[in-house]
C-alpha cells in the first residue's frame, strides 16, 4: 500500500511538473514570438519600419506637442483625454459596429461567422439596453474615477503628461509587461469572482450572457469591472510610470482584445474569440486571456477536448470555421 501511495504521489508530481514546464514553454512561445518578429524586422522589413518610424518620430512627436499646447499643458485634460475619452470612443466605435449585425442579423459577411449557431439571431434587443446601461454606468461612475486616481498616483511617481513621447522600442518593452501583468492579476481576479461566495452577488450578472455580444465585454457588476475589468489593465502602466500616449495605446489595444473575445463572432484575420466564448458556454473553464494560466491550473482541459479548440486559431479564409471544423453529429438516444 505504501508502496502504491508513493507511486501516486510521484506520478501527481510528475503531471504537475509537466503541466509547469507546459506553461513555461507557452509563455516563452508567446513573447519569444514576439522577440523573434522583433528580430526579424530588425534583420529584413525592420530597416525599412525603423526608416519610416525614424521619418515619423517628428511628426509624431510635432503633433503631440501641438495637443499638449492645444490642452494649455493641462494634465487632466490630457491624461483624460487619452485615458478615458479615446478608449471609450474605439469601444463604442468597435461595438456599435457589431451591434448592428447583432440587432438585424446583417449583414451577412460578419453573421454567417457566428460562434454559437442559432444564439442572438437576432439579439434580445430589451436585454441588449439593458448591457448598454450598464456598461455606461460602468464608464462613467467606476472608469472615470479610476483614472482620476490613477492620474493623481502617477503624478506622486513622475509626469505621465509630459512632452517627450516614449521610444517605440521602450513602449514595445512595456507591451510585454502589461500583457504579462494583465493574465497574472486578470485570471486570479476571475476566479476569484467565480467563488461561489462571490458569484451570485457578483460575476453572475456577467454570465447572463451564455452566447456573448461586445458590448458585455464591460457588462458587469460594478465592483467586478473596477477589480477584474479595469485594474489588471491599469497596474503595468502605474508600475512602470508609462507615458499618456503608452497607456492610451495600450487602452485601445485591451478595450478591442477584450471586445473581440466577447463579439460571438470569429472573423477572418482577428484573434480568436473561441476561448472566451467557451468560458460564457461552459463556466468553469477558460478564465485567462492568454490561456497561460488555465494550461497551468488544468483550467482548459475540458476546452480542448472540444471543437471549439481545434477552431482556436486566426482565420486565414473567407470559409467560416463552423463549416470547415462542423460540431460531431449528435449522438441518437
Amino acid at each position: 500500500m505504501k508502496g502504491d501511495t508513493a507511486y501516486s504521489t510521484t506520478g501527481e508530481q510528475q503531471k504537475q511538473q509537466g503541466k509547469l514546464w507546459d506553461s513555461v514553454k507557452t509563455t516563452a512561445f508567446i513573447l519569444g514570438t514576439g522577440g523573434l518578429m522583433f528580430a526579424a524586422f530588425r534583420n529584413s522589413v525592420t530597416w525599412h519600419l525603423q526608416k519610416f518610424w525614424g521619418a515619423s518620430g517628428d511628426f509624431w512627436q510635432a503633433q503631440w506637442e501641438r495637443t499638449h499646447h492645444l490642452l494649455g499643458g493641462n494634465e487632466w485634460s490630457i491624461f483624460l483625454l487619452g485615458t478615458a475619452v479615446v478608449p471609450t470612443l474605439v469601444y463604442w466605435c468597435f461595438n456599435g459596429l457589431l451591434m448592428v449585425a447583432d440587432v438585424t442579423g446583417k449583414p451577412n459577411f460578419i453573421t454567417r461567422y457566428r460562434i454559437q449557431l442559432g444564439k442572438n439571431d437576432p439579439v434580445d434587443t430589451a436585454k441588449l439596453r439593458q448591457a448598454v446601461y450598464t456598461v455606461l454606468y460602468n464608464q462613467v461612475f467606476i472608469s472615470l474615477p479610476m483614472m482620476m486616481l490613477m492620474l493623481l498616483i502617477m503624478k506622486w511617481r513622475g509626469h505621465p503628461c509630459r512632452q517627450e513621447l516614449p521610444t517605440f522600442h521602450w513602449f514595445l518593452m512595456e507591451l510585454c509587461i502589461f500583457i504579462l501583468l494583465e493574465e497574472i492579476l486578470f485570471y486570479y481576479s476571475h476566479r476569484l469572482v467565480h467563488h461561489p461566495l462571490l458569484y451570485k452577488s457578483i460575476h453572475k450578472q456577467h454570465h447572463e450572457w451564455t452566447a456573448p455580444v461586445g458590448v458585455v465585454s464591460l457588462y458587469a457588476h460594478p465592483v467586478e469591472h473596477g477589480l477584474s475589468n479595469m485594474l489588471p489593465v491599469l497596474v503595468g502602466p502605474i508600475i512602470l510610470g508609462s507615458h499618456v500616449a503608452s497607456i492610451m495605446v495600450w487602452l485601445c489595444l485591451a478595450i478591442l482584445a477584450t471586445s473581440i473575445s466577447h463579439c460571438g463572432y470569429h472573423l477572418p484575420f482577428l484573434p480568436s474569440p473561441e476561448f472566451h466564448d467557451f468560458h460564457h458556454l461552459r463556466f468553469n473553464q477558460c478564465y485567462g486571456v492568454l490561456g497561460v494560466l488555465d494550461r497551468l491550473h488544468g483550467t482548459d482541459t475540458l476546452f480542448k477536448q472540444t471543437k471549439a479548440y481545434e477552431r482556436h486559431c486566426v482565420l486565414l479564409s473567407l470559409t467560416p470555421l463552423t463549416e470547415s471544423i462542423p460540431d460531431s453529429p449528435k449522438k441518437a438516444k
